[in-house]
Formats: structure tokens, sequence, C-alpha cells
């Protein structure tokens, strides 16, 4: 029994231990409503009706998958775009996030001031205070305040901004830069918004790895002459490395949660009362969201130091 317990089957069984909490409400809530879904959506579900309650299924294959991919009107252009949008929005949230944690670990007055202005938006964001914003957007709008008068004008110099940017797109073709290079450069300004609210949580654990960074390598660095671009890419960079997996693994998934694919498996499931094609639907986006977080991270890991 002495031999048997060696230290890492110790830590190995403590480990277990911390986890389980998390691991049987995963297995008790998460897998058994996985199960549920795959179940539906390979069935046709009728609702018992009047007073009587729970449902019926009959087997029904593969039909809600092939209805979803051929023959529903808005199902593959949602999903396609949610999923780029995915793409795109997670390389921008983790450079900003990095960047703004970087400029937020130096010492400067107000900084404590100034970390609580970048983590505002993830409290913004909760149901109540949005839902509060919302009621509040639409009685400014309805006319009630004479703030409206100022929406107005605000959505006139809408108006002249995107002038102007037609503007600065035609400069850029003129002086012969790829299209495909104008565009993208397009879709990034217009997400500055996004990506600063979805950035709160990523900074504060990019926050944390750099101030976990031993203060003896950056002397070094500095005794060695290395510029602050190379202290960049030779020590703080690897240092956080492993953080860059565990943000990019949250984004994808915060931004997964919000994207519109779920609202259209929501509002197909609650709205319409078509729980085969909503959880085909929903199994769908979710499979593809696991692989892309399986591709992201085996590329990442390969590139990510780990210290001994």
């Amino acid at each position: 029994m002495k031999n048997f317990l060696t230290m890492r089957r110790k830590r190995a069984i403590v480990g277990l231990i911390f986890i389980s909490p998390w691991l049987i409400g995963f297995i008790w809530f998460y897998v058994r409503s996985l199960a549920m879904s795959v179940m539906f959506s390979l069935s046709d579900i009728e609702i018992a009706a009047g007073n009587a309650a729970g449902y019926t299924s009959t087997f029904a294959g593969i039909e809600y998958y092939r209805f979803a991919f051929l023959e529903h009107g808005t199902f593959t252009q949602v999903f396609s775009q949610s999923m780029m949008n995915i793409v795109i929005d997670v390389p921008l949230i983790i450079f900003f996030s990095l960047f703004i944690a970087i400029l937020l670990n130096r010492k400067f007055r107000g900084r404590t001031f100034v970390r609580i202005i970048f983590f505002l938006p993830v409290l913004l964001n909760s149901q109540a205070i949005t839902t509060a914003v919302n009621m509040a957007r639409a009685l400014l709008v309805g006319g009630v305040s004479p703030a409206s008068s100022a929406i107005t004008e605000a959505a006139g110099m809408g108006a002249t901004a995107n002038i102007d940017l037609t503007y600065y797109m035609n400069i850029f073709s003129q002086i012969a830069i790829p299209q495909n290079l104008i565009n993208y450069i397009i879709g990034v300004v217009s997400r500055i918004n996004n990506v600063i609210t979805a950035s709160g949580v990523q900074i504060i654990i990019f926050l944390a790895a750099l101030q976990s960074v031993p203060g003896a390598l950056y002397e070094v660095a500095k005794i060695e002459g290395a510029t602050a671009y190379e202290t960049f890419w030779k020590v703080t960079l690897p240092i956080v490395s492993p953080l860059i997996v565990t943000n990019i693994v949250y984004t994808v998934i915060d931004s997964f949660v919000q994207s519109p694919i779920v609202e259209l498996s929501y509002s197909t499931i609650f709205t319409n009362f078509n729980y085969p094609l909503g959880s085909t639907m929903s199994l769908v986006s979710t499979v593809a969201v696991c692989l892309l977080l399986l591709v992201v991270s085996l590329l990442i890991s390969k590139l990510t130091y780990y210290e001994n």
C-alpha cells in the first residue's frame, strides 16, 4: 500500500477531489443535456396536448440535418457568418488585450482607475444593465426625452462618417492596396467597439501573467543590451504564452455564446417550438466551435513555453 500511493498518485487523487464538484455538475447537467439534444435532433418530437405532460419521439434519422443545411432559409448564412466573426474577432481581442495589459502593467498615476475603466464593459454587459440601457434607449428614441434630437444629430454624423470612409477606401484602391486587405481593415475598424467590450477579462488574465514575470529576467535583458522590442519577444511573450491559450479558449467560447447562431437556435426552440431543428442547429455549431478550439489549441501549444 505504501508503494502504491506514490507522490504522483497522491497528486492525481488530490486533483480529482479538487475538480470533483465541477466534474459531477458537468456529467449531470451538460452531458445529460447534450445526450438529449442528440436524441431530439434525430427524432420527430410531438408535445403532449392539453393538461398531459411529456412528449413522444419518433426516429427521423438525419432529416433535420439535411433540412438545416439544404432547405432552411437562414441557417447556413448565419452559421458561416458566426464562425467567420469568431475567427476575425478572437485574434483582435487577444492582441488588443495583451497590448493594453502591457500598458496597464507600467507605473503611472491613476493606474487603478484606468484598470477599472477597462473592466467596466464586463460589468455593463450583465443582463439587468443591458435591459435597463435598452429601455432607456427606447424612451429616448420615442421622444420622451429631449435627447432624441441629439440622437438624430449623431445619426447624421454617422452618415458623414460613411462618406469619409468611402473617400479613404477610394484612396486605398488608387494606391493598389488589395481589395481583400481593404475589406479586412474596414472590418477591424468597425469591430473596435466589440473588441474593447469583450477584452475586460482577458486584460486581467494577461495582467496577472505579466506581474508574475520575474524582474530578474528584465534586469538581465537590460544588462545584455536588449532593446524593448527584443525583450518583449524573448522574455515577456514566452512567459505569458500559456495564458494566451487560456484567453483564446475563453474568447472563442464567449464569442460563440453571443453569436447570432445561438440566438437562432434559441428562437427556433423556444419561440417556434421546433425542438428537433433547434437542437440540430445547436449541435452543429457546438461541434464546429469544439473543432476550432482543438485546432487552435494544438497550433498554439506547439509555440507555448512552459517554465520548469
